[in-house]
Order: C-alpha cells, then sequence, then structure tokens
C-alpha cells in the first residue's frame, strides 16, 4: 500500500507545492498531487502553477495574512528556479 509520502516522492512536485495547490483550487491534498504532477510536464502547466501561487500570495496580502503571504511567494520562487518562468 502506498503512503502520501510515497505518493510525495513519486511526484516532480515537493509537499510544499502539492500543498500550496491543494490551497488554491480548494481539493483534497491526493487530488492536488495528480492535477500538480499532470500540470508540471507542459509550459502552460507550469505557468498555470506559477501563476496560482502568485494569485493565492495576492489574496493572502488582502487578507492581512502577510506571513503566509511570504511563504507562497518563497514557493513560487522555488518553483521557477525548478522549472523556469
Amino acid at each position: 500500500m502506498l503512503t502520501l509520502k510515497d505518493c510525495f516522492d513519486f511526484s516532480d512536485l515537493n509537499e510544499d507545492e502539492i500543498c500550496a495547490i491543494a490551497e488554491c483550487e480548494h481539493i483534497p491534498i491526493i487530488s492536488a498531487l495528480e492535477e500538480g504532477d499532470n500540470l508540471v510536464h507542459s509550459a502552460r502547466g507550469r505557468q498555470r502553477i506559477a501563476k496560482m501561487l502568485l494569485q493565492r500570495a495576492k489574496e493572502c496580502d488582502l487578507r492581512g495574512m502577510d506571513g503566509h503571504a511570504t511563504q507562497l511567494r518563497c514557493i513560487h520562487k522555488a518553483f521557477i528556479t525548478r522549472f523556469g518562468p
């Protein structure tokens, strides 16, 4: 039987990125893992993930959630560093 950690390990995304996608899309983590892993394999999909992360960071800014917005921007920066703009 696979654990959630096993599924994270099989993905090209890291746990922070997957959890951020789950938050942005309002879906369970396992669904975000599947969606994110599908998106990360195309340039358009990677752009969608990057845009999703920044959009959620902006929403957090508007709600006064500065710490979480900063965390999302760090996740975005690391994502761009690994996969390009």
